[in-house]
């Protein structure tokens, strides 16, 4: 019997590191799988890892989709604000812009969808509409072509974010050909970001799958598979791991010296981020003047190519270490700019050889304590905060984040506290790490989280069957 053919669509770069750069493929391959990666990115998977690629050349989608995705995504969580009666949901949205005539004229459009048509009925209309402008463009039939010509078995969408991808599975649905999405993130079915429909989906947890039958009620169960994601593979290959002498030196770092992470955060998550990374420097200034022989690892989020820490890390250069991301801009968007399988290596020896990482609310937490490690969340304001800054606080009123216990990490209520949790921490007065294990096991699949690839590739198995 000839092999399954999947297409891997990449509508954009963010799927690249679970599905490109991990095992995923090797796996697939030795399961019986034909993958070729249906690649709408200007990275060139076949020339830099040697991998079956088809490339679609053509990225216009029609000129409404944007502004009716912008629509169908506050409409959405207007449903969602309504219906569960919290506030929350409107925290998801972003002011929009009445600076010049396009602009003004778009988000008019914007608010009268938002206006009228915010309900369930609506939605679906919303989304009916963008079916049908993308289904009048050249690239919706440069698609169908492709899949006419090749007859994948199956189309596995690698994120339901990107409008790019909307296009291809309505053509792949047009065609009968069975379609699969991930689910990104751990936070994204709350936060309205499911652009694509498709006949099935694959998620992270349970927890992940009661939210998408909950925002999405026409999604049934059969149609979902709880996988574990990929992200978190790597910290599980015991190949990646470098000796802990090895590592330091390899990038100028003291092998005398205990070090900790500051995994720095994006602009609209942590507009200060820069001033938390001056306090957990402070902190360790303070700790080495009491013997602790202390110094940071820097790791800024990789699609932040601010300045905004550079009067830090100058300032405190004897004490912080930079080991930027090893990713590669492969444009001017944020999701143009593209991970690098060396990457994986840096992070997972990073988390190992830290003692702990002090981070504002991202899944970091989660690479960390792979490896036992804890993590310290900074929760409080920083004076430069004024009005049209938005508040770290807020991230931890997130629907994401009701599923923590509260003891997963040390809270920083302030600056001290970011010195004494780090002391605490190191002279093993305090660990949070059985507690975020737990979570881990809530937010990712428990058991086992070193194979969700092949429990992925198992549900499209289980479809093709």
């Amino acid at each position: 019997m000839a092999p399954k053919k999947v297409f891997i669509l990449f509508p954009d770069g963010v799927g690249l590191r679970n599905f490109a750069f991990t095992q995923f493929k090797d796996i697939g391959d030795s399961m019986g799988f034909n993958s070729v990666y249906w690649n709408n990115t200007v990275f060139s998977i076949k020339e830099t890892l040697g991998y079956p690629e088809l490339k679609i050349e053509n990225t216009k989608i029609h000129p409404k989709t944007a502004i009716l995705n912008r629509a169908r995504k506050r409409v959405e969580l207007k449903i969602s604000e309504k219906r569960f009666n919290d506030s929350v949901y409107s925290t998801y949205t972003f002011p929009l812009s009445y600076k010049g005539g396009k602009s003004i004229l778009k988000s008019l459009i914007v608010k009268f969808y938002e206006g009228f048509y915010s309900t369930p009925k609506g939605w679906g209309k919303l989304k009916n509409k963008i079916y049908k402008a993308e289904r009048s463009t050249e690239r919706y039939n440069y698609c169908k072509a492709q899949l006419s010509a090749h007859r994948p078995d199956i189309v596995f969408c690698t994120t339901q974010r990107a409008t790019q991808a909307i296009a291809p599975i309505l053509a792949a649905q047009d065609l009968g050909i069975p379609t699969a999405c991930w689910i990104y993130s751990w936070d994204n079915l709350p936060k309205g970001m499911s652009t694509i429909e498709c006949d099935y989906y694959f998620v992270w947890s349970q927890l992940m799958k009661e939210q998408l039958m909950q925002y999405y009620p026409k999604t049934k169960e059969h149609q979902i598979f709880v996988t574990g994601t990929p992200q978190f593979e790597p910290h599980f290959n015991q190949n990646l791991l470098l000796d802990r002498k090895d590592f330091l030196e390899k990038y100028g770092l003291d092998v005398d010296r205990k070090y900790i992470c500051f995994s720095g955060d994006d602009k609209t998550t942590s507009p200060l981020d820069q001033y938390y990374l001056q306090d957990t420097a402070e902190a360790v200034k303070k700790l080495r003047e009491e013997g602790y022989n202390l110094g940071i690892i820097y790791r800024k989020v990789p699609i932040d190519f601010s300045d905004r820490y550079d009067f830090v890390l100058e300032k405190y250069k004897d004490i912080i270490s930079s080991l930027d991301p090893i990713w590669k801009p492969m444009g001017e968007r944020w999701n143009e700019v593209m991970p690098t399988r060396e990457d994986f290596n840096l992070l997972v020896n990073t988390c190992r050889h830290s003692e702990l990482v002090v981070n504002i609310c991202s899944s970091m937490v989660f690479d960390f304590v792979a490896h036992n490690k804890p993590c310290i969340y900074p929760n409080y304001e920083q004076p430069q905060l004024k009005q049209g800054i938005r508040d770290i606080g807020q991230n931890y009123n997130y629907v994401h984040f009701r599923s923590m216990p509260k003891d997963a990490v040390v809270w920083a209520s302030s600056k001290e506290d970011i010195y004494s949790g780090i002391k605490l921490i190191l002279d093993n007065k305090i660990d949070p790490v059985p507690v975020a294990k737990k979570w881990f096991g809530i937010v990712n699949r428990g058991d086992k989280p070193n194979e969700a690839s092949k429990r992925i590739w198992e549900g499209m198995e289980s479809i093709l069957q």
